[in-house]
């Protein structure tokens, strides 16, 4: 089993940046791809990012492409979400994700999940 955790989430202003953390523990030395999510109230979660595990490979949804930067730390079994010039259509629940495979951008191929963390972008 994996565990994350995220953290980082709040209330910040169009334009401002944010950086969502998610740290894991369990079979920690399994875990291939990690990745992120959001999801609106009533809406389908939806990918925002995604990295291997040599952080060599990254893949990011078009609608945060060039605003967002996403990285791992495997000594701190952490994994990053780096958001710049937050839109208010940034709002949202923001999920972190594990795989023991290389997942895609579909959320069925991931098994572990956090709690989620709000992000809250106001104008």
């Amino acid at each position: 089993q994996v565990q994350l955790v995220e953290s980082g989430g709040g209330l910040v202003q169009a334009g401002d940046s944010l950086r969502l953390s998610c740290a894991a523990s369990g079979r920690t030395a399994s875990i291939y791809t990690m990745g992120w999510f959001r999801q609106v109230s009533g809406k389908e979660r939806e990918f925002v990012a995604r990295i291997s595990w040599s952080g060599r490979n990254t893949y990011y949804a078009d609608s945060v492409k060039g605003r967002a930067t996403i990285s791992r730390d495997n000594s701190k079994n952490t994994v990053y979400l780096q958001m710049n010039s937050l839109k208010p259509e940034d709002t949202a629940v923001y999920y972190c994700a594990a795989a023991l495979w290389a997942a895609s951008s579909r959320p069925t191929e991931w098994p572990y999940w956090g709690q989620g963390t709000q992000v809250t972008v106001s104008l």
